[in-house]
């Protein structure tokens, strides 16, 4: 059975007994571990990778605290504790990269880095497909120019 967007996804759990507790996206990929991965592979990527040079550019020097807000987000976006909520209140991410021009370019280079960074941290094709499905509208969402 293939699942295309995070709506189908949650149906299909939803389905599920009311005695069971469904398993989350983050649950499913690998939890904290996996989702770690995911994280510090996308910024490894925009660090090394010169297609992502502009993307890197916009960033500090200093990704530790970029890569942890980043963490905390994913978990929590994936169905996970909700780490940057309880830190920082509602993401409100497009209002938070305001200070910083995206546009095609900058958000065909996030998407570069998380498909790749995708690939080699979820092992389980299906569920890497919902993951990506949701994260482009997502991207596509940030663009202010």
């Amino acid at each position: 059975m293939k699942f295309t967007k995070l709506n189908d996804w949650l149906g299909r759990l939803n389905q599920k007994s009311a005695k069971s507790k469904p398993a989350s996206l983050y649950e499913m990929i690998g939890g904290e571990e996996t989702t770690l991965n995911l994280c510090q592979r996308f910024y490894d990527i925009m660090e090394q990778d010169p297609k992502a040079a502009q993307l890197r550019a916009i960033h500090s020097e200093d990704l530790r605290t970029t890569r942890k807000k980043f963490f905390e987000f994913m978990t929590g976006w994936l169905g996970g504790p909700s780490l940057y909520e309880k830190k920082y209140g509602h993401p409100q991410l497009r209002a938070r990269h305001l200070h910083v021009k995206v546009d095609e370019s900058m958000i065909s280079q996030w998407l570069y880095c998380m498909n790749r960074a995708l690939e080699e941290s979820v092992t389980d094709d299906q569920l890497r497909q919902v993951i990506w499905n949701n994260l482009v509208p997502l991207a596509r969402h940030m663009k202010n120019q």
